[in-house]
């Protein structure tokens, strides 16, 4: 068995029972979540022979920022429930194999205390109906040295687990979760998700921050165009782990049409979603991402092995890409085309 293989088995021996079911559970029926893996295993290759593939190169840049793998973590929450130092093993792990980490705006840790890792990372916020408070984690985002924001755009109401058992959120340390705000900052309601977001609040975000801002939760091409022209930098695609509208189609189906509609502009695309292997991230990366993001997998690794598993985790799925655009007569990442794919019939 593959080491990244056993690790949800190994995490859950070590998770209290109520946060290892919060981290693999989906929305409603588990049809999203159910899908997200197999749906990569539809494409099939067409490999190049007869090419010089004697030095494979991983590297490239995500906003600017260089990294070594185009495997980047995104952003979870709980992370110090996997592990003590939460946050900053997760980020010591991303840093140690050379790429770059999401952090979720319900942090446990504090941003000062992530930039100060060193490990380069994007803030992921929720914009929510208290808008002061969002520009309260913006300015401290901005001043712990966040290189990008990433809106959740997929989120006007959270949504619905069909879960009877004991609430994840019963007996949770308080400083596990929302370090970025004290208790004095918000009342009922105020956390609430907005529910009355268009694109123009892009503009808004890239205004208050002078960052760049990412869209995440994008699975149509018209909504990405939108977001492009709204001035977004990058989108990100995603159905939010399968966590929000149960039956979203899965990311390794509305990549392509995404990657097509920002044909021609200035906006990366990246995916997460379901991506276990190698061979996954080179599909993804020939279908138009220029990185991927991992969530449950880096959450598995955390607990397993703290910081250490983290980059195990990124330096494996790196090695099987190398691996794999040997075998499929790419040497650099832009040989990884669309015409490299089909899909299984």
């Amino acid at each position: 068995m593959r080491w990244i293989d056993g690790l949800e088995a190994a995490a859950g021996e070590k998770l209290p029972e109520a946060v290892h079911r919060y981290f693999r559970q989906g929305a409603a029926g588990g049809i999203s979540v159910g899908e997200a893996v197999a749906a990569w295993s539809e494409y099939r290759f067409r490999p190049r022979v007869l090419t010089d593939v004697s030095t494979v190169d991983l590297t490239t840049t995500v906003l600017g920022v260089p990294v070594d793998v185009p495997v980047l973590v995104a952003p979870t929450t709980l992370q110090r429930q996997a592990d003590p130092d939460g946050e900053l093993a997760m980020a010591a792990g991303v840093g140690a194999a050379g790429s770059l980490l999401g952090v979720s705006s319900n942090a446990g840790t504090t941003f000062g205390a992530i930039g100060a890792v060193g490990t380069p990372w994007w803030l992921q916020i929720y914009v929510v109906r208290n808008r002061d408070i969002t520009l309260r984690m913006l300015d401290a985002a901005v001043a712990g040295g966040a290189r990008a924001v990433v809106l959740t755009a997929d989120t006007p109401v959270v949504g619905r687990k069909e879960d009877d058992g004991p609430s994840v959120w019963e007996g949770l340390p308080p400083d596990h979760l929302l370090a970025n705000l004290d208790d004095d900052d918000y009342g009922d309601g105020d956390l609430d998700k907005a529910d009355d977001l268009t694109p123009d609040v892009i503009g808004w975000l890239a205004e208050r921050t002078g960052l760049p801002v990412l869209v995440k939760g994008v699975l149509r091409g018209d909504d990405a165009k939108r977001c492009s022209d709204a001035g977004a930098a990058g989108v990100i695609v995603s159905n939010h782990g399968g966590r929000q509208l149960d039956g979203a189609i899965p990311t390794a189906q509305a990549l392509p049409e995404v990657a097509a509609a920002l044909a021609g502009t200035t906006t990366e695309v990246y995916v997460d979603g379901g991506i276990r292997r190698g061979e996954h991230v080179m599909a993804a990366l020939a279908l138009g991402a220029r990185a991927v993001l991992v969530g449950r997998p880096a959450l598995w690794a955390l607990t397993v092995d703290g910081s250490a598993g983290v980059t195990r985790l990124i330096t494996d799925l790196g090695d099987e890409l190398e691996h794999a655009m040997r075998l499929a007569g790419a040497r650099t990442l832009a040989d990884l085309t669309p015409d490299l794919l089909t899909r299984r019939s």
